[in-house]
């Protein structure tokens, strides 16, 4: 039979692996694309006949030879599974399988984003800080709008700085050129790009949605709120961390994207911590506009009117509360100190 005779059990096993990745199931993902991977690496045995896939040639290769697109194909699809795997161990921490698979994807179909990404956060896991370094900065050139690449060579920009000084720089090793020929090979509107930079349009591999990073088919307000959604999750990082400053400007950035009710409230908490109390009731107002009974905006208000000696509005936001929720502690026990006032 033909090479191509497997691949819809392939492909069945990958959007299996798919499912159970999206599920969380990392484990039983990484299973599925193994299983997905041998069952490759068969038909292209097959497909040479016994004895032929010798002198340590892979079937691909030799399969790329005898049949350059069916060679092609079958290291695209290998290419894909192996990046899918890398991220099942990346989830499951187990970043140095995370950079070998990666690396493997690489050597198949050299400069994809997912790879570069997922080796490029494996490796700052593991503390390899310049490596992430070269993969953030190699994706930026496929792709130059990609937010988390970005970030990434942001942070390892600090990191090194801080490890080693200001010359950092020369302890680098090369950042690959990337051919024009791979720059940004899966086309995306971006906002405000001039319409003639518009790159050669070639498929992306694999079938859409399933090898495409996601969130890239989508318009440009489908971005802006991914972006805003990563923009609140730095900001919580740093709340965990006490950078409550640093968090106020994530949080206001993300809040021009998108409004969103616990951003406010969050943004709110951290006004609170910074004793800027004009401004915390100001985001809590915001939040209760979007979600009239929400019990975190009525109780940091009510925190916030109490530190600004307005105790009748704040004992006004506790009752309301309360109807919501009769039983909250703290809201009781603000309640007490507000009527002892």
């Amino acid at each position: 039979g033909s090479a191509m005779a497997a691949a819809p059990s392939v492909s069945a096993l990958r959007r299996a692996g798919n499912e159970e990745f999206r599920r969380g199931q990392y484990g039983p993902a990484t299973a599925l694309y193994t299983r997905a991977l041998a069952l490759l690496e068969a038909a292209g045995t097959a497909r040479l006949g016994p004895g032929r896939a010798g002198g340590g040639r892979t079937a691909a290769e030799h399969l790329s030879r005898l049949c350059p697109g069916a060679g092609q194909a079958a290291a695209e699809e290998r290419s894909l599974l192996l990046a899918n795997r890398a991220a099942c161990y990346l989830k499951d921490g187990a970043c140095s399988l995370c950079v070998a698979d990666c690396s493997s994807a690489l050597d198949l179909v050299p400069f994809g984003i997912k790879p570069l990404l997922r080796r490029a956060a494996a490796y700052e896991a593991l503390e390899r800080y310049q490596l992430a370094y070269v993969d953030y900065k190699t994706v930026l050139q496929v792709d130059c709008s990609l937010q988390a690449a970005h970030d990434g060579v942001n942070r390892m920009t600090k990191v090194l700085l801080e490890k080693d000084g200001v010359n950092w720089r020369q302890k680098l090793p090369p950042i690959p050129t990337v051919p024009i020929s791979a720059q940004m090979r899966w086309s995306v509107p971006s906002a405000g790009a001039p319409k003639e930079n518009t790159p050669p349009a070639t498929t992306p591999q694999g079938e859409p949605g399933e090898s495409m990073p996601l969130g890239w088919a989508q318009s440009p307000t489908a971005a802006g709120i991914e972006r805003a959604r990563s923009l609140k999750e730095e900001g919580n990082e740093l709340v965990k961390k006490g950078s409550h400053k640093k968090a106020v400007e994530k949080y206001s950035e993300s809040l021009k994207l998108k409004e969103e009710c616990a951003t406010y409230t969050n943004r709110a908490l951290c006004y609170l911590t910074l004793k800027q109390y004009k401004e915390a009731v100001q985001d809590c107002t915001e939040a209760l506009r979007l979600d009239p009974k929400n019990v975190k905006a009525l109780y940091r208000r009510a925190q916030a009117l109490k530190e600004l000696k307005d105790y009748k509005s704040s004992i006004a936001d506790i009752k309301s509360l309360l109807k919501t929720e009769p039983k909250n502690t703290a809201a009781l026990r603000l309640l007490q100190e507000l009527n002892r006032a």
